[in-house]
C-alpha cells in the first residue's frame, strides 16, 4: 500500500478560483516506492498574497459575471498525450488564452486526477512559475504560458488515463475566472520495443527468425515490464526503400516477448516490430535490424 498526498492548497488570487483542495492524504494501491510527496503549490499569487487580486465591491451577480474574464482555450503539451517513463521528470507547457475588456494580467493551472477537488483522493501537479508569461494577441486577449513538471515517482499505474486540466485567469482590473475541469489531457506509460533477426546474413530462400520484446513503464516499481498479449506487426523494408510493409501480425507472450519466423527470405533489408499503441500506452516502432542475403 502506498500513500500519496493530495493537491496542495493555494493562497492568493487562485484561492478565489477554488482550484485547490485541503491538504490531506489518501491510501492508494501500488508498489513499494514509499509515500508520495504532495504536489507543489501553484497559483499566480502564491508568492504575492491576495492583494494581487483586488475585488470589485457592490456589483450584482449578473454584473460580476459580465465583468469576469473569459477563458477561450487551454492547450496542454501541444494537445498530445503526456508520456512518462520511470525516472525522468517531464516538463509540459500549458497555454491558456483568455479575454477581458481590461486585458489579461496572469493565469494559473493545475493538472489533477479525481472526481472532485474536494475529494480526499484528488491528486495533481501544479505549475512551476509564480506568474505566467502572457503575450497579448490584442488589447483584450492574451495567451499565457506556464509549465508543469510531472514526476513519475509520484505516479501509480492507474494514473495512465485522462487527467483534468484546471485553468484560472486574472484580468488587469482584478477580476478573475476559473474552471477546475476546463479540459482533459491523457497520461501514458512510455513504451519500448526491441527486435533481433537471425541468422545474419541469411541464405536466399531460407527462413529468418525474428524476436523482440514490448515493454512499458511500471510507475510503481520504477522499471519496464513486458506488455502481455498485445498485437504487434512484423514489418520489412528493402535496403533501397524508405517504406516498411506489413509481413504478419503476432501477439506478445505473457511476458511481452515476440517470436516468429519468415518464409523464403529473398531480399536484404530491415526488419522491425511495430506496435500501434493502446489508450494507456503510446505507439512505438523498434529500430530496424538490417539483414543481408547471401
Amino acid at each position: 500500500m502506498r500513500i500519496r498526498a493530495t493537491v496542495a492548497a493555494v493562497s492568493g488570487a487562485l484561492a478565489l478560483s477554488a482550484l485547490a483542495v485541503p491538504a490531506s492524504q489518501a491510501a492508494q494501491p501500488g508498489g513499494d516506492r514509499g509515500d508520495r510527496p504532495s504536489a507543489p503549490e501553484y497559483g499566480f499569487a502564491a508568492q504575492r498574497g491576495a492583494a494581487a487580486a483586488p475585488k470589485a465591491k457592490g456589483l450584482t451577480a449578473a454584473a460580476k459575471a459580465a465583468a469576469a474574464p473569459v477563458i477561450t482555450k487551454t492547450v496542454v503539451n501541444g494537445g498530445k498525450p503526456i508520456v512518462v517513463g520511470t525516472t525522468a521528470t517531464k516538463k509540459v507547457t500549458v497555454a491558456i488564452t483568455a479575454s477581458h475588456a481590461s486585458g489579461i494580467a496572469d493565469a494559473g493551472t493545475l493538472l489533477w486526477i479525481g472526481k472532485s477537488l474536494d475529494d480526499d483522493d484528488a491528486f495533481g501537479f501544479g505549475q512551476n512559475e509564480d506568474s505566467a508569461k502572457c503575450k497579448a494577441v490584442s488589447a483584450t486577449t492574451s495567451t499565457c504560458t506556464l509549465t508543469v513538471t510531472v514526476d513519475p515517482l509520484q505516479l501509480i499505474n492507474t494514473d495512465a488515463t485522462y487527467w483534468n486540466v484546471g485553468a484560472a485567469v486574472l484580468a488587469k482590473d482584478g477580476s478573475d475566472a476559473y474552471n477546475d475541469k476546463y479540459t482533459k489531457i491523457r497520461f501514458q506509460r512510455l513504451s519500448k520495443l526491441t527486435v533481433n533477426a537471425s541468422p545474419e546474413p541469411v541464405k536466399k530462400g531460407k527462413t529468418l527468425t525474428v524476436t523482440g520484446k514490448l515493454s512499458r513503464a511500471n510507475w510503481e516499481t520504477g522499471t519496464y515490464k513486458g506488455y502481455a498479449t498485445q498485437t504487434v506487426k512484423l514489418q520489412f523494408r528493402k535496403k533501397d526503400s524508405k517504406t516498411y510493409t506489413d509481413v504478419k501480425t503476432v501477439k506478445t507472450s505473457g511476458t511481452g516477448t515476440l517470436k516468429t519466423t519468415t518464409t523464403k527470405t529473398t531480399a536484404a533489408g530491415y526488419w522491425r516490430w511495430s506496435f500501434a499503441g493502446t489508450a494507456s500506452t503510446p505507439a512505438v516502432n523498434a529500430t530496424g535490424d538490417y539483414v543481408a542475403v547471401k
